[in-house]
């Protein structure tokens, strides 16, 4: 009989290790079959933890593994997230920004949606108009209220966190709540079978840690999957330029407004991020290394803190360097590699950890029976997820594609040489037609057809003729323009939910 698979090891912590073996934990609970899972972890190293957003499946996520939402929140000093911002992206004026809301535009041909745009309100940003999240989003209003169910609200919604609380946070609840084991423990080794498959690993002090899958958690060393089983390393920094980060954690004065977006604000060779928590705010500076230097790079940061927040006190700055790219394979033999492992692409839209969640997902819904089983979900997974790679590369690239900014970096990004081809090919397509899901036929795309319109029609991409306005259409730009006023006067601050909240969590201490 074929070897079951009933003994996981997760190789790192982090949010990837820990959300691995949590959604492992959980998932085999509901079914006959055994499974132990062990993540053993270097007590000494730490996490790279600058992604700090999310996308809206992780409130199913957290569900799923049995977590409060409110715990979470306070725990990992939690905000709501609903849309990422662009800043100074089309050209750089003054005026330069749009939106990429969570909320889909209404359920109407997209055709007939852009005629009526054009005819009701012209002047109306794309993302105004067809979602009420914008002015939610204008007016750093909370998604839900305080008495709503947990994971439930008014508006689609993610998060921001500080991910070190939440790693932390995640192996509490692994251990304490479904049986994870916990083991500290540097590794030294890897031990193969005659098959090539992963039988053991060795680690200082220590026995030998045995299992039937493997999953490679060790962020961008690679432990498992590059150095053990030396898969290749696919660049991607010919289209995607970036290759340097500074990270900065700038606190803010008690009460001060917290964002509902993320906010990418673009500078002469890259881009700023700010992320806004009840007591801090995460702002840090991707940047090519070819186009800007170091020093230059920080002082583009230490100018944008100035202006937001110009009392802010000096903070220590981290530098990051990273490779653009990923795996030519990411599940081999009897090895996945989950997180930094699989690949790294910079934060724009924080697909991080959507990707983290997508591939447990594929693998808790197909966990492998048994040895012969794991092959064919090895090749499935390995063709799905290089095709989601390949569309967040031209996703990430379409935003640097419509640019008009004329600076050396901006204009490099928009040369045909450095545009992925099939990227070139949908934007003559959407010339003519909108994007639309015939573009993206996956069960899950990673970005979907009425995300592609944000970035298209905020950017000013034109909208393609021939398209009349219906009364359907204007019916539901009227109606997303009612459910904007009710959502203002109904929701609460970002501020004053959060505020309560703690408030709450203490005088229950």
């Amino acid at each position: 009989m074929a070897q079951k698979v009933e003994r996981v090891v997760i190789v790192g912590g982090g949010t990837a290790g820990w959300l691995a073996a949590s959604l492992l934990a959980v998932s085999r609970r509901a079914k006959a079959a055994p499974l132990s899972v062990t993540l053993v972890e270097a007590p000494d190293v730490p996490i790279v933890g600058v992604g700090e957003g999310t996308w809206p499946t992780m409130r199913a996520t957290l569900a799923a593994i049995g977590l409060d939402e409110g715990d979470f929140l306070s725990a990992c000093d939690g905000a709501f997230k609903q849309a990422s911002r662009f800043d100074g992206w089309v050209d750089g004026s003054a005026d330069d920004s749009y939106l990429h809301p969570f909320t889909t535009p209404p359920a109407v041909p997209t055709g007939e949606l852009l005629a009526a745009w054009q005819v009701a309100a012209p002047d109306q940003p794309y993302a105004t108009a067809m979602s009420a999240q914008a002015a939610v989003c204008s007016e750093h209003l909370a998604p839900r209220q305080r008495a709503m169910p947990g994971y439930q609200g008014a508006a689609n919604y993610a998060y921001h966190f500080d991910a070190g609380k939440f790693a932390a946070l995640l192996a509490t609840h692994a251990t304490r709540e479904l049986g994870v084991t916990h083991a500290l423990a540097h590794v030294t080794g890897v031990e193969r079978a005659a098959n090539g498959d992963i039988s053991a690993l060795t680690v200082r002090d220590g026995a030998a840690i045995t299992g039937d899958l493997f999953i490679d958690c060790t962020g961008f060393a690679g432990l498992l999957i590059g150095r053990a089983l030396d898969i290749e390393w696919i660049d991607r920094g010919g289209q995607l330029f970036n290759d340097r980060a500074i990270a900065s954690q700038v606190p803010v004065p008690p009460g001060s407004p917290i964002a509902s977006q993320t906010i990418a604000t673009a500078h002469e060779a890259g881009w700023i991020w700010d992320i806004g928590l009840p007591s801090r705010r995460g702002i840090g500076c991707v940047y090519s290394s070819r186009f800007m230097e170091p020093d230059a790079a920080e002082a583009v940061l230490r100018a944008h803190i100035a202006r937001e927040l110009p009392d802010a006190p000096e903070v220590p700055f981290r530098h990051i360097d990273f490779r653009t790219g990923h795996r030519a394979r990411f599940w081999e033999k009897n090895c996945i590699a989950v997180g930094l492992s699989a690949g790294f692409i910079e934060p724009l839209e924080a697909s991080a950890i959507v990707l983290i969640e997508l591939s447990l997902r594929a693998l808790t819904d197909n966990f492998p029976a048994d040895r012969t089983a794991m092959d064919i979900h090895a090749a499935r997974f390995n063709t799905l997820f290089r095709y989601r790679w390949d569309r967040i590369v031209e996703f990430l690239k379409l935003h640097y594609v419509l640019s008009r900014r004329d600076e050396p970096y901006w204009r490099a990004h928009r040369e045909p040489s450095h545009i992925p081809p099939h990227l070139a090919e949908m934007l003559e397509l959407w010339r003519s037609q909108p994007p639309s899901t015939w573009d993206f036929p996956y069960v899950d795309e990673i970005f979907s057809a009425e995300s592609h319109q944000y970035i298209l029609y905020g950017m000013g991409f034109p909208a393609p003729a021939g398209w009349s306005t219906s009364d359907r259409a204007m019916t539901a730009l009227a109606e997303i323009r009612q459910r904007a006023r009710m959502l203002t006067a109904g929701l609460p601050t970002n501020r004053s939910y959060l505020d309560a909240l703690a408030a709450e969590r203490i005088a229950a201490e």
